[in-house]
């Protein structure tokens, strides 16, 4: 079983630690009457602007069974953090910016296009990938390089079933992602941070494991714009920039595919990317880490666990010096 368990041995409850949407509308309006006030103040403009993006008005439901295999008993990060502190660089640098600009991004119509060491090569609509397999809700640790991390209920379904639809040939060893580049959509992508289109990548057999999910939701919603809409990767045991968002190109290869932030920094971002507590950053420790939505910097840190606590994935890497293999 994959059930994974708070490390300090509390069951912490499920969907009623989510914050209800009304409350977020209700604080969201809040904000407003303050910030358009006498008293208004640009701190508070910001995050009335914030959480307005923070929410899509045209945001779908989308409906999915709980897999119990997949039910993380710990606390979920509320809605709006999850959604207004993001990486996105496509979008801005500041962990903020997503949810600020992401309105620009437009999700439909959307297409991936299959191909390289496969058999059957394959455009796919999304409404064609969302009825490929039957959609299922899954809550996951997130754990990024920098030292926080979140709790999320994501809506998808394994890699595998896509995978397994076009028939990856004997040649095919790894799988590479690629993200949309369009500058009109994304004001981000002006800046030479990284090469543009941004590309991650897997080695065949990891993106085979059950545990990478194909990922339309959150929440039981569509993707917010800044989180990856309309369709993205989670690996819950691999730093959170592993992670593809808003994918428009999924290519088999033979060879390993230069990635983003391995182009960018070989040094510190390298191509695995395992959640390892013994394989330092180079600029900081990766031991422990902040949980998003506990009291902010003066929150206990937590101890990081290896493959972020997913040690079903222990196996792909047998035999392997992952200080070496980071």
């Amino acid at each position: 079983m994959l059930i994974q368990r708070n490390p300090n041995g509390i069951d912490l409850p499920f969907s009623s630690e989510i914050t209800p949407r009304a409350v977020f509308e209700s604080r969201r309006d809040f904000i407003r009457q303050i910030a358009v006030g006498s008293i208004a103040s640009a701190s508070l403009l910001e995050i009335a602007n914030r959480e307005a993006f923070a929410q899509s008005p045209t945001a779908q439901k989308l409906a999915a069974a709980v897999n119990p295999a997949y039910a993380l008993m710990e606390k979920k990060t509320s809605y709006k953090d999850a959604t207004t502190y993001n990486n996105f660089y496509e979008f801005g640098t500041d962990k903020a910016d997503p949810a600020m600009t992401a309105g620009s991004l437009k999700p439909r119509p959307w297409s991936i296009s299959i191909e390289g060491e496969i058999k059957k090569p394959m455009t796919l609509d999304l409404d064609s990938l969302l009825k490929l397999a039957p959609l299922e809700e899954r809550i996951y640790r997130l754990r990024c390089v920098e030292g926080w991390s979140m709790v999320i209920p994501w809506v998808g379904y394994s890699l595998s079933q896509l995978i397994k639809k076009v028939e990856p040939n004997s040649n095919a060893r790894f799988v590479e992602f690629i993200t949309l580049e369009d500058k009109k959509q994304m004001p981000g992508l002006r800046s030479p941070v990284l090469e543009w289109p941004y590309v991650e990548g897997l080695r065949l057999d990891e993106a085979m494991h059950p545990l990478a999910l194909l990922t339309f939701g959150m929440y039981g919603e569509v993707l917010p714009n800044q989180n990856g809409a309309p369709v993205r990767i989670v690996l819950p045991w691999k730093y959170g920039f592993k992670s593809a968002k808003s994918i428009v190109k999924i290519r088999f290869t033979k060879e390993q595919p230069r990635t983003a932030w391995n182009i960018a920094a070989p040094s510190e971002y390298g191509f695995y990317s395992n959640v390892n507590p013994e394989v330092n950053h180079p600029r900081w420790s990766q031991a422990s880490e902040r949980r998003i939505g506990e009291d902010g910097l003066l929150s206990r840190k937590r101890k990081t666990l290896m493959f972020n606590g997913y040690s079903d994935v222990a196996a792909l890497y047998a035999g392997m010096d992952l200080k070496k293999f980071f």
